[in-house]
């Protein structure tokens, strides 16, 4: 509607303009003409005196009317500018928030998935097979305890395994153990999403890792969430172990970046990304740069846009979802002006 309304517009200026240049080519015609009548005048002597004044005042209207129509030619040309800024500005304006606002539902989106993975992993962590597992450390508790976890897998196809760490951090149950031989027996001591979970306090509280590619599961990209399997089951019972769930990050971030609603002379000069706190490209449109490439924007404030060169970058940072306070991701979209 903006791009219909600047283009009549400018219209209206071009027509305006032409018609002032024929103006202009009339009165100079006129002028001509009045020139011609005043020779023709002088000819005929006294008889033509009257043709004479006549002509004067003809060349003097003619020449009056040829500088009003420069000066219009000239506030038209300024006028026309203005307009042509003013407009360029608002539809870059109207462009830049609608593109900070589907950044924002990109972030948004991912943090509600990512909320209900920091719900499952709370609430797996209380079942009954899990923490069995744990406080009788047994072939038939743990044996009891995957064939637990491949059923939840048959129904929570949005991940690529789920597993049981002891105390010390070895990997004592997973889900999947005949696709992920490497992951029993892995000592994940060293992880932050191991480590934070044996931190927690209380049943209400788990532990995230960034997305990264984890190489006893096959180098998929995974963001593995974690929570504390207590004792009892219960919220505040002695830390067991940990319970710790990959996230199938791929094809779910993959979904929102691509699915964002461009229209479609916009999908090929424009990008949307999913980046974390550091500015690394975790998603991609364009399937270039993931967990590889560092994008270099500068956000000043938790949403906006700004220009760079023929790019337009918009962002918006995360809003968090319900108790899920998010990880500091940021949506963005670089799109050609």
């Amino acid at each position: 509607m903006q791009d219909d309304i600047l283009q009549l517009a400018y219209e209206v200026s071009h027509v305006t303009r032409d018609k002032i240049h024929l103006i202009a080519s009339v009165m100079s015609e006129a002028r001509f003409l009045a020139i011609n009548t005043r020779i023709e005048a002088a000819r005929a002597g006294q008889a033509g005196v009257a043709f004479g004044l006549l002509a004067d005042e003809m060349g003097r209207i003619s020449t009056r009317i040829i500088e009003i129509s420069n000066e219009l030619r000239t506030a038209t040309d300024a006028s026309t500018k203005k307009l042509r800024d003013a407009g360029s500005d608002l539809l870059l304006n109207s462009r830049g928030e609608r593109m900070t606002d589907l950044a924002l539902n990109a972030v948004d989106l991912i943090d509600r998935n990512l909320y209900e993975r920091s719900c499952d992993v709370r609430w797996w962590a209380t079942d009954s097979a899990v923490v069995q597992a744990l406080e009788e450390a047994s072939a038939d508790a743990y044996r009891h305890a995957s064939e637990r976890l491949a059923t939840i897998l048959k129904s929570y196809t949005v991940y690529v395994d789920l597993f049981i760490t002891d105390a010390n951090g070895k990997v004592v149950v997973c889900g999947r153990p005949e696709r992920h031989p490497r992951l029993m027996g892995r000592d994940m001591s060293g992880e932050d999403w191991f480590v934070n979970a044996m931190r927690t306090r209380n049943g209400d509280e788990y532990a995230v890792a960034d997305v990264r590619r984890f190489p006893a599961l096959d180098e998929t990209p995974v963001a593995i969430y974690s929570a504390a399997i207590r004792a009892g089951g219960q919220e505040n019972g002695q830390a067991l172990g940990v319970l710790g769930i990959a996230f199938d990050w791929a094809p779910q971030a993959e979904g929102i970046v691509k699915g964002v609603r461009l229209a479609e002379n916009e999908k090929a000069s424009t990008r949307v990304m999913l980046v974390d706190a550091n500015r690394r490209v975790l998603a991609s449109s364009n399937d270039e740069g993931i967990l590889s490439e560092t994008f270099n924007f500068r956000p000043e404030g938790p949403r906006g846009f700004y220009c760079q060169g023929d790019k337009l970058i918009a962002y918006a940072l995360t809003p968090g979802y319900e108790t899920y306070k998010g990880l500091g991701w940021y949506g963005v979209i670089e799109t050609t002006i």
